[in-house]
């Protein structure tokens, strides 16, 4: 049996959304770091004073997706 049917959507939504926003982030950060020379490449591509809120928003909106998907998947699809 589907472990997920049992759990809220709105649970399924944020536990899905936080895990891809970490696991991507992370992901993100780690290959700008080798693309651009290192820690202060990557502070000037996404934490500079005019890039760290389009960077988190990005983030934010595709956990989201992401999130709403898996758990529309999961809870009414998945048998």
């Amino acid at each position: 049996m589907n472990p997920y049917k049992n759990q809220s959507f709105l649970k399924l939504t944020v536990r899905f959304s936080a895990v891809f926003f970490v696991v991507v982030t992370i992901l993100k950060i780690i290959i700008s770091m080798f693309k651009n020379g290192g820690v202060s490449g990557m502070i000037a591509e996404y934490f500079s004073a005019e890039t760290w809120l389009p960077f988190l928003t990005i983030q934010l909106v595709m956990a989201l997706i992401y999130g709403l998907i898996m758990a529309g998947y999961y809870k009414f699809i998945k048998k």
